[in-house]
């Protein structure tokens, strides 16, 4: 999967952190600073889901809505 998170720096941390428990990050692009007068950057990853993530109490597909 290819995502762009888009915050404030203190913001794309903790959903940095926060993703990292559900997904293996390949790639975290440098962080790229919006046009000023914006304080917000964006950063772009590849990840994939982790199989603990997406697997059920069953072994099946954890779908939710």
């Amino acid at each position: 999967m290819r995502i762009r998170l888009h915050g404030t720096a203190s913001e794309l941390t903790a959903a940095l952190a926060a993703l990292t428990h559900v997904l293996d990050i390949h790639h975290i692009s440098r962080p790229y600073l919006d046009r000023p007068p914006s304080t917000h950057h964006r950063i772009y990853l590849h990840a994939t889901p982790r199989a603990c993530a997406t697997e059920g109490k069953r072994g099946r597909p954890d779908v939710r809505p």
